[in-house]
């Protein structure tokens, strides 16, 4: 079955241009796409985890903080 993006082209092309992006190709959009929804998976990924480790079912926007937080430290 094929996976269908979770963010649409439009804000992509919004973000590139606020950004000083005078025209932006749809491959330029969609590569930033693909590589905003890795980002936002890994980090909803260890938002899971900690809102599980402290025994809620409810992701709290502090996990969320934490585990970009944690995506941060790794990166660096």
């Amino acid at each position: 079955m094929a996976e269908y993006p979770e963010l649409g082209l439009a804000g992509m092309y919004r973000i590139i241009k606020k950004s000083g992006g005078e025209r932006v190709s749809e491959e330029a959009a969609d590569q930033l796409r693909i590589i905003l929804e890795m980002v936002a998976t890994k980090i909803s990924d260890q938002a899971v985890a900690l809102a599980s480790h402290a025994g809620r079912k409810t992701i709290k926007a502090e996990d969320i903080q934490l585990a970009e937080k944690n995506l941060l430290n790794l990166i660096h």
